[in-house]
């Protein structure tokens, strides 16, 4: 005969259900802010920027992009790094340098030193708006770094990253953690 559980506290029961609903809020939360984020518009801008990771999903977003409106220039952040093979073989090809093509690498490989080689490229360039292409789970976050570090329009466009269940609530958590932090800690606040 299975043991009965004990019954929990009221308090117990009500700290519970307070966890509970919390959790459920920031899931529905981060599903909306992480996930269901395509843009209303899209339009026309100086530059589309490829934030560096996973190109390749992003690279063909930001090359769609470039053709589709006819934006004269795809800028690239070159680092090297395993996930960002494609983006790096294009910087790496003979057809680079070009007119059409920009590539950079931050000083500090994370999306803090991309915003700011992004606002000095985008400043030496004279461009008014910028795109910026990276995945869907990083859009938030990106746009306030980018917003921060620039006086271009910034207009964020998302790849859709296939994940597993558990990949999806891993990037929730880092990319809640990380909109806390550029909130409480602003990138370029002294450069304008």
């Amino acid at each position: 005969m299975p043991l009965p559980l004990p019954a929990l506290h009221p308090v117990g029961a009500r700290v519970l259900a307070w966890i509970s609903g919390a959790a459920l809020l920031w899931l529905v939360f981060a599903f909306q802010l992480f996930v269901n984020v395509d843009p209303l518009s899209v339009r026309r801008t100086d530059a589309v920027i490829m934030l560096g990771g996973a190109a390749a999903e992003r690279l063909p977003v930001a090359q769609q992009m470039q053709r589709d409106y006819g934006i004269p220039v795809l800028v690239l952040s070159h680092t090297d790094t395993p996930g960002n093979t494609a983006a790096d073989a294009a910087c790496n090809s003979s057809a680079f340098p070009s007119a059409q093509l920009l590539c950079f690498r931050p000083d500090e490989y994370d999306t803090r030193g991309e915003a700011r080689a992004i606002g000095r490229i985008a400043e030496a360039n004279g461009w008014k708006s910028i795109t910026v292409v990276t995945s869907s789970y990083h859009v938030s976050r990106a746009q306030r770094l980018m917003e921060q570090c620039t006086t271009a329009d910034v207009q964020m466009v998302n790849s859709h990253p296939r994940l597993s269940l558990g990949q999806w609530l891993r990037r929730f958590v880092i990319e809640t953690g990380g909109l806390l932090d550029v909130s409480l800690r602003p990138e370029c606040a002294d450069q304008r």
